[in-house]
Order: structure tokens, then sequence, then C-alpha cells
């Protein structure tokens, strides 16, 4: 067995990032910029009024003004001011040739038709957005590396971009093995457990931007997973096997992997759950060997899975590492690095009832690991303690 440090490393080591792909803004949510964006013009590209007034010139303040007419969002005809005049306008609207202020509605009345300006901290320039306020031609509007954010994708379409290259998400299979499984809303014959682990994978991966994901299902046979791992292996860039990664005799995964041309780069890490997780590569693809337990499954994808995701898509860290003070003692046995699933909030951090590796009702209550080293044996309340944030 290797430590989990070791573990980390030897995935990282192995991953390299994806290619770039150019996807529609609207399908590029969450992924990771794979190159600057250069404005094509200035936005705005006239200057436009910010509020509902009349637009003027500055010096023209102290003066009554003829009203000569109105701007709205969208006007296409241009408006001419000259000195002694203003112009209705709205946000939006593009301001008239000669103004260069604009007063808000209700900073003004009207005087035997005239604009009487009761505004006494106007200034030149005041409720203007200028022409290139918020990018000029030419200049760098997004950096490559930027995470498109809700904002970031509107931002992005308001200067007229439509379409962004990004680090292409991996396509990715989850292998389900075990005669046990049972789809969820049949009915459990005996000796049946209900299938889940697809369902929090598939989650999962969808939170991390990967959107194509293949199902397989495979009996406890080495024949019939090896063929299917093949056919996954045809298909995608990493592959998830749930199940039959121990030693017991009905575990195939490891044999099957090899079979396929699978390299082994690691079976089993110092750690509690998950001790007997694989990682192996075929070229640049990926393939993980997850315990079937589906807490144990969710904590490799969490600690393993989902930072070789991140790498290869160039994304930020989805978990957070942090200091938090335990409020509950915790007693471990040393040799093995525990995850356990926990609740964080204001700087503190309890480990939550139902720990073992086929409990998932704690699980769903947890956003965060208390993660105790190898030699660590426990936690007393009140002591520091590292927590893994959960991207839930």
């Amino acid at each position: 067995m290797i430590s989990v440090k070791e573990a980390k490393a030897i995935i990282r080591d192995a991953v390299r990032p994806r290619h770039t792909v150019s996807l529609a803004l609207q399908d590029a949510y969450g992924l990771t910029l794979a190159g600057d964006i250069v404005a094509t013009t200035d936005i705005p590209n006239f200057a436009q009024s910010s509020m509902d007034g009349y637009a003027l010139k500055f010096d023209d303040k102290d003066s009554p003004l003829e009203v000569i007419g109105e701007m709205a969002a969208g006007s296409a005809k241009p408006l001419q001011i000259l000195s002694g005049q203003a112009a209705c306008i709205f946000t939006g609207a593009p301001l008239p040739d000669g103004a260069d202020t604009v007063v808000m509605q209700e900073k003004i009345h009207l005087d035997d038709g005239k604009l009487v300006i009761k505004d006494l901290n106007l200034k030149h320039g005041m409720n203007v957005r200028r022409k290139g306020a918020e990018v000029r031609h030419g200049d760098i509007a997004m950096v490559s590396g930027t995470t498109l954010s809700a904002a970031a994708l509107g931002f992005l379409a308001g200067i007229g971009c439509t379409h962004v290259s990004v680090y292409a998400p991996p396509k990715v299979g989850i292998i389900l093995t075990g005669n046990e499984l049972q789809e969820p809303g049949k009915p459990l014959e005996f000796g049946q457990v209900y299938e889940a682990n697809s369902i929090q994978l598939t989650a999962a991966l969808q939170r991390t931007g990967v959107k194509n994901i293949q199902i397989y299902k495979a009996a406890d046979d080495p024949k019939e997973l090896q063929g299917i791992l093949q056919e996954a292996l045809d298909s995608n860039d990493v592959v998830l096997l749930n199940g039959g990664v121990s030693v017991g005799d009905y575990d195939f995964v490891v044999s099957a992997a090899e079979a396929c041309g699978v390299e082994k780069k690691f079976h089993k890490i110092k750690q509690k759950p998950g001790k007997p997780l694989f990682f192996g590569t075929k070229e640049a693809q990926l393939i993980f060997g997850l315990p079937g337990n589906p807490s144990s499954s969710l904590t490799c994808f969490y600690e393993y899975v989902l930072t070789a995701l991140e790498q290869m898509m160039q994304l930020a860290p989805g978990v957070k590492t942090i200091k938090a003070v335990a409020t509950h003692d915790y007693e471990k046995p040393a040799g093995l690095t525990h995850f356990l699933k926990a609740s964080y909030a204001d700087g503190n951090v309890t480990p939550l009832h139902a720990q073992e590796s086929f409990r998932l009702h704690s699980f769903a209550q947890a956003n965060c690991f208390i993660v105790l080293p190898e030699s660590s044996t426990g936690c007393k309340s009140g002591d520091e303690v590292e927590v893994h944030l959960l991207p839930v």
C-alpha cells in the first residue's frame, strides 16, 4: 500500500491537460477559457445614458433649456442639440450629438415649457457611459485561464462574443459491477441492494462540467467485465469502475484492467474509507477502480478523481483545504489516513455519525471531510484539524 500523498502525486504526474474545443457560450458554463478574448469593438460603442433624465451641454446647466426631442434605448436616428437645448433621454439610449451630461429626471422641473435644473451636485459627464467604458477595441477582454462563471458568460455575450475556446471535458464511462445490484424503483430480491453509485457519480461529474457520461453494467464474471471494460476504453477518456477492486473471489477489476492493456500505477492506499482504490493508465486514458460501497466510492471521487478531472480541464480546485476546530473527540488507530464525513460552519467542524464505508445517510448531511493523517490517533474537542470543504 502507498500513502495518500504518494497516490495523489502519481495521479498528478499521469494527467495531461485536455485539447481545446470551441463551444457556444451557453455550453461553456463552469469550464476554463483556453485563450485570451480580444474585444472586436468598443463596448458600449456609443456614449449612452445611465439614467432616465435629460441630456444637455454641461455649460448650459444654469440656464432654462428648450427640450427639442427624446432619445430612447435602441434609437436609430441621431439627434443633435445646440447650446440652450436639451433632450429627454432614457437609460441605455445614445447621447445626442453635442450633449455631454445627463441630469436625473428627479432633479429638474419644467417652467413655462423650459427645462430648469435643480441639481447643485451635477458634474460634467455625470450619468453618461462613455464609449469604450466597458472594454475598448483591441483590448484583452478576458484572459486565458478564467473560469467561465455566469457573470463571465454574460460579460462575453455583452461584448458580442458567441463562442469560446475551452479545455474539452472528457468522455467518462462508469462501469457498475456486482450481481447484487438492483435498479432503484424495482423490488429487491433476497441478497440485492439498490444501485446508487451511477446516480451520485453522474451528479458529481455533471457539476464538474462533464456531460458525456456512459453507464455500463457488468456481472461478476471476469470475461464479461473484460469485454465491457474494453468497450468503455474504446469510447471514453476516463473510466470509473465501481466495485470488484478488493481481493475477494469475485473481485476482477485489476485482472480485467491488466488484460485490457491498462498499466497499473497503484492498487491500495493507506486510507479509510477507500483502501482498495485502483489507478491505471492506457496512453492518455485514466482508469480508476473505485470501491463499491457508495460512501467509499464518493470519497475516492472527491479526493482523487475530481482532482484529475480538474487538472485535465484546467479547472480551479473544487475541494478547498482549510483548518477548523473540532467540536468532538474522535479516536482512531495509527496507520491509515481517515476521511471523516463532517459538517463545517463558522470555523468549527463536527464529525458526523455513521462513518462506516457503506453508510450514505451521514454523507448526505456532510459538507466536508475531517482529514486525520496516518500517524494520528484521532483528535480532541478543541483541536485544530485539516478540513476538505466539498463542492456540494
